[in-house]
């Protein structure tokens, strides 16, 4: 079972960033080519069937497994980065934080009307990030085809916030 082989590397960091928080740390996923590459087939096989047109991946970590699902299904993908880190014309949405608020933006070109965009992260929180990305989507006429976690942190609710952009939302590992 895959859940169960992403737990089993999936480490704990206390008190990081700040106390109170414990980290699920991914990095030893990359570490392991193996449970990479079982992961990305596994993304493959959940999304191949399904009408997705693009894959957008929310910086950094949702890069990793973004990219290479979008290269094996055949399809663009997307990068939705901070502020002031895309050079071309760009769509931008601010947010709110648990303490301030954050900026992201995505390429003007990168959604056309109609496209139907899955969105992917390494991690589903309190779902701030995945929410502001599906506006940019809809800023360009795009619909969020569904979301795409590896762990979902269901005890923060995020699913909540991004169900009235999508119904469907997935992940591989849940805690």
């Amino acid at each position: 079972m895959i859940e169960q082989k992403i737990k089993d590397v999936i480490r704990d960091i206390p008190d990081f960033p700040k106390p109170g928080i414990i980290f699920k740390d991914i990095t030893p996923i990359m570490m392991n080519p193996q449970l990479s590459e079982e992961i990305i087939q596994h993304l493959v096989a959940l999304f191949k069937d399904q009408k997705i047109d693009k894959i957008a991946g929310i910086e950094s970590r949702g890069f990793l497994l973004g990219y290479p699902l979008a290269v094996r299904l055949g399809l663009p993908f997307i990068m939705i980065r901070k502020v002031g880190k895309l050079p071309y014309e760009k769509v931008s949405y601010s947010y709110d934080l648990e303490y301030g608020s954050s900026t992201i933006e995505m390429h003007t070109d990168a959604v056309k009307p109609g496209d139907r965009v899955l969105i992917h992260d390494d991690l589903l929180a309190t779902g701030g990030s995945a929410g502001a990305a599906a506006e940019l989507v809809k800023q360009c006429g795009g619909e969020v085809a569904g979301f795409n976690f590896l762990v979902s942190l269901s005890f923060l609710n995020g699913e909540e916030k991004l169900r009235p952009y999508s119904k469907n939302i997935t992940n591989l590992v849940r805690y």
